[in-house]
C-alpha cells in the first residue's frame, strides 16, 4: 500500500506547540479592565488634582491623607499609575515620590480646560455597568438599562436623562471629548460659506427646527435605527433652505467593517445603550440620499470622530 503523501500543517493551525504559546494579547485583553478602574478610581479620588495643586513630588503618604484613602490601597494605586505611565517616580533616600506626567497633568485633573474627568466619571459609574450585561445585549440585540439602573429603556432618552445628574454627567462627557476632538472636525471641510450654525440637539423629532446654512448632528445617528435617522435627516432636509448643509459628526467604519478597533467597540457600545450602531462613510451617505441630500462627502480626521457633510441642492 503506498504511502499518502505528508499534506503539511492543517490550515489555521499554530505551528509552535501548544506548551509554548504565551497568550500575551489575550490576556492583555482578559485583564483590560482592570486598567480601566485603575484610572478610573485614581480620577475618582482626585490623585491627579493633588499632585497638580502640590507643585512638587509627593510621597504615598501625602496623597493618602489628601485623598482620605488607605496607606496600602494607595500604594497599590499609585504603584500601578507608574507602571501605567501616568504618574512619574522620584527616590529620595530609599523612599518614593510621585508627580504627574503632562498627559495626566493636561487630561486627568479637573481644572484642566482639556480635562477628560467628567467623561471617565460617566464611563465609570454608567457606561461600565451597562457592560456588565453586553452577554444579554448581544444575546438580545437591545440596550440594558432596564437590568443596570431599573429604568425603562422604551424612551431612550428618558433612560440616557433619568435624572438631572445623569443628564449632567451626560452632557460633560460630551463637552470633554469635543474640546479635545473638536477642532479636527469643524476644519474636516471648508464651513465658511455657512454663516447661520445650528448645533442640534434638545427633542429635535418633536420641536420645530431653527432656520440655519448648516446643521450639525454630533454624535446624534448613531443613537438610531436607520429608520429614526431618516426621519431626523427628513426633518432636517425640509427646515433646510436651498444651499443649506447637514454635517455628520461620528466615528467612520472603515467600508468593510474590518475597523478602527475603536468604532468597533463603541459599536457594541451603541448596542448596550442605545437603539444605534457605528456605520460606515458609505452607510451614512445612504441615509443622507435617502432623505433628499447630494453632494456627500466624508473626511477621517485621524481622531476619534469624523465628519460627514451632505448638503441641499440649490
Amino acid at each position: 500500500m503506498a504511502e499518502l503523501p505528508d499534506a503539511g500543517p492543517t490550515k489555521g493551525a499554530p505551528t509552535t506547540p501548544a506548551t509554548d504559546v504565551y497568550p500575551r494579547k489575550i490576556l492583555e485583553y482578559m485583564e483590560g479592565f482592570l486598567i480601566s478602574k485603575t484610572v478610573f478610581t485614581s480620577c475618582e479620588l482626585g490623585v491627579f488634582d493633588v499632585l497638580l495643586a502640590a507643585e512638587r513630588p509627593l510621597s504615598a503618604e501625602e496623597i493618602s491623607q489628601a485623598v482620605g484613602a488607605s496607606l496600602d490601597g494607595t500604594q497599590r494605586l499609585l504603584a500601578a499609575c507608574a507602571g501605567l505611565q501616568l504618574l512619574n517616580t522620584h527616590w529620595d533616600n530609599g523612599q518614593v515620590f510621585y508627580s504627574n506626567t503632562e498627559q495626566s497633568r493636561v487630561f486627568l485633573t479637573r481644572s484642566s480646560p482639556l480635562s477628560l474627568c467628567q467623561s471617565i466619571q460617566y464611563s465609570s459609574r454608567t457606561i461600565y455597568l451597562c457592560w456588565h450585561y453586553l452577554t444579554d445585549a448581544v444575546r438580545e440585540g437591545r440596550n440594558q438599562y432596564e437590568k443596570a439602573f431599573g429604568v425603562s429603556s422604551k424612551d431612550l432618552f428618558q433612560a440616557l436623562y433619568r435624572s438631572d445628574e445623569e443628564m449632567v454627567k451626560f452632557m460633560h462627557l460630551m463637552n470633554s471629548i469635543w474640546n479635545i476632538c473638536g477642532r479636527d472636525v469643524v476644519t474636516a471641510f471648508d464651513l465658511m460659506p455657512f454663516k447661520v450654525i445650528c448645533d442640534l440637539g434638545g427633542d429635535f423629532f418633536k420641536d420645530s427646527l431653527p432656520v440655519a446654512d448648516l446643521y450639525i448632528l454630533a454624535r446624534i445617528l448613531h443613537d438610531w435605527t436607520d429608520e429614526r435617522c431618516i426621519e431626523l435627516l427628513c426633518r432636517i432636509y425640509k427646515a433646510c433652505k436651498p444651499g443649506s448643509a447637514v454635517l455628520l459628526v461620528e466615528a467612520l467604519l472603515n467600508e468593510d467593517g474590518s475597523g478602527p478597533l475603536t468604532a468597533q467597540l463603541y459599536s457594541l457600545n451603541m448596542l448596550v445603550q442605545t437603539e444605534g450602531r457605528e456605520r460606515t462613510g458609505a452607510q451614512y451617505a445612504a441615509l443622507l440620499a435617502a432623505s433628499g441630500f447630494t453632494n456627500i462627502q466624508h473626511r477621517l480626521t485621524g481622531k476619534i470622530y469624523d465628519a460627514v457633510l451632505g448638503h441641499k441642492e440649490t
